[in-house]
């Protein structure tokens, strides 16, 4: 391994991608402090902090005796103790199921507000969730222009997150603001609705450094479900 980073964080950080890859699945063990040891040739000591920096994070659970468990496969997991709205549906026996329509690399102008983050190219990642089979919510995604070497089957089976961390965004920070708007007739058509008015969500997601990775403007169908979160304790 490089030794150009404190031991710990690099294992911590290969072993956090080996549990968003599914190559340890949430409920399953850890390889061993021996095992670990081994694979990334380090001492027991820095397997042992990179433990306790997953354990801290909520990654992982370590109990003596029994190993370590994969407590959970979020990107995110750090930033919130706020269950995701999609989890809270499914959680709630509602059918939830995702489509893309497109995901398209596109040209900004020195005067688009997105220049300064993404440069003279980004990419434009539109979705439609649907609840109970029943267009709910509408996302269109700005990505940065890296993301397009992922294959596209990728975005229809991962989370959005979870594909920023291939890349290397290790996302610190995001902020959600939410208004009521009127639907335009195009969001009418997508959200099939008559309705007036929906929920608009915008996501601005960034790194440790304030680099902006995912702009997001997601419109929600709020007359056929509320908008809700559940907060852990």
């Amino acid at each position: 391994m490089k030794r150009t980073r404190v031991l710990y964080l690099e294992v911590a950080d290969k072993i956090k991608a080996d549990i968003f890859s599914g190559k340890y699945p949430v409920g399953s063990m850890l390889p061993t402090e021996n095992e670990l040891e081994e694979m990334f040739q380090v001492s027991k000591i820095t397997v042992r902090k990179a433990i306790e920096l997953l354990a801290s994070d909520e990654y992982v659970e370590k109990k003596s005796g029994r190993g370590t468990t994969v407590l959970s496969n979020r990107p995110y997991n750090r930033l919130s103790k706020a269950a995701s709205f999609t989890q809270i549906l499914e959680n709630s026996q509602h059918e939830v199921r995702k489509e893309t329509l497109e995901l398209t690399p596109i040209d900004l102008a020195e005067e688009d507000p997105l220049f300064s983050s993404f440069g003279n190219q980004a990419v434009r990642f539109k979705r439609l969730y649907y609840l109970n089979e029943k267009p709910y919510i509408y996302f269109v995604h700005y990505l940065p222009k890296a993301v397009t070497e992922l294959e596209e089957k990728m975005f229809h089976q991962e989370s959005l997150y979870r594909l920023l961390t291939q890349k290397g965004y290790a996302i610190d920070q995001f902020s959600d603001d939410f208004s009521a708007v009127f639907l335009s007739k195009e969001e009418q058509a997508i959200l099939k609705t008559t309705e007036p008015l929906g929920m608009k969500r915008i996501r601005r997601s960034l790194t440790e450094d304030g680099q902006l990775v995912e702009y997001s403007e997601a419109i929600y169908h709020t007359a056929l479900h509320p908008y809700h979160i559940d907060y852990e304790t």
